[in-house]
């Protein structure tokens, strides 16, 4: 099957995976360094996912209302959520709950919950489906540990993640999926994949997808890199032609990198 062109135009879109740091007057502060700098002509979509207790505060500096529910340039996403509607699940947050404070992409299938929480590929697809049901946005991680590199089986793997992780998805719904590649071996380490090694991988999950749908549907699909990304990289990662973006973890706890990181990306 020949490769999917990537001529279409994908707007970028780079966010801030906060984790479990910050509290309530570091994440404000943060999120007003970040939001103060961002200009109408910024053609990145920016995303700011903080610990869940801090969304509405966070909220509010990026100015959402009812007027304006779910932001502009820069979005509210969550870091994570539960698949089931509502009931009695002590400590989860729903969907829909996202939605109303003003959420607009949540982070389903990070590596950290993969391993950490024991989410399979089945729990993620229960939550991709979940957050499109509630008007959410799912950016749906997928990575390789370092032994299945190192033994040849990146492709294997992450062709399971994506076709476990997104099954049930409609073809209108994967137009606008975001899927984040991060390699396991290269979160919180200091380690990146280099530029060629991340866009083969994302040239390859590109290509699954046009399988999995059509050409025209996988070359709409924003494929976000995340594992290490620092300013001095982000440059280097951006120029390639299947890389959409960053999902950034400890870089985006400071505003001037994590601007920096969307400006090599505005090109």
């Amino acid at each position: 099957m020949a490769s999917v062109s990537v001529t279409s135009v994908r707007s970028p879109i780079v966010a801030g995976n906060w984790k479990m740091f910050l509290d309530r007057r570091g994440a404000i502060t943060l999120a007003q360094g970040i939001v103060s700098q961002v200009t109408d002509n910024n053609n990145v979509q920016l995303v700011l996912c903080p610990p869940s207790v801090y969304l509405d505060a966070v909220g509010n500096v990026i100015g959402i209302t009812q007027a304006k529910p779910f932001g502009e340039r820069v979005a509210l996403g969550a870091q994570n959520m539960n698949a089931a509607a509502n009931g009695a699940f002590t400590g989860e947050v729903a969907a829909s709950m996202l939605r109303d404070v003003g959420c607009r992409y949540v982070i389903v299938g990070h590596s950290e919950r993969r391993t950490l929480m024991g989410e399979t590929d089945q729990v993620v697809a229960a939550k991709t489906l979940a957050a499109f049901a509630a008007g959410l946005v799912p950016i749906v991680c997928v990575g390789e540990l370092l032994a299945d590199r190192e033994s040849g089986k990146t492709e294997e793997v992450v062709s399971a993640q994506v076709i476990g992780s997104l099954a049930g998805v409609s073809q209108a719904n994967l137009e606008t999926i975001v899927i984040a590649y991060e390699p396991v071996w290269a979160i919180g380490t200091g380690k990146v994949a280099t530029p060629e090694q991340a866009q083969e991988v994302h040239r390859f999950i590109r290509n699954l997808l046009g399988k999995l749908s059509s050409n025209e549907t996988a070359a709409k699909v924003r494929i976000q890199y995340g594992g290490s990304v620092k300013p001095d990289n982000a440059g280097s990662l951006a120029a390639q032609p299947d890389i959409d973006g960053a999902l950034v973890g400890g870089a985006s706890l400071k505003a001037d990198d994590f601007l920096l990181i969307v400006k090599a990306f505005q090109s």
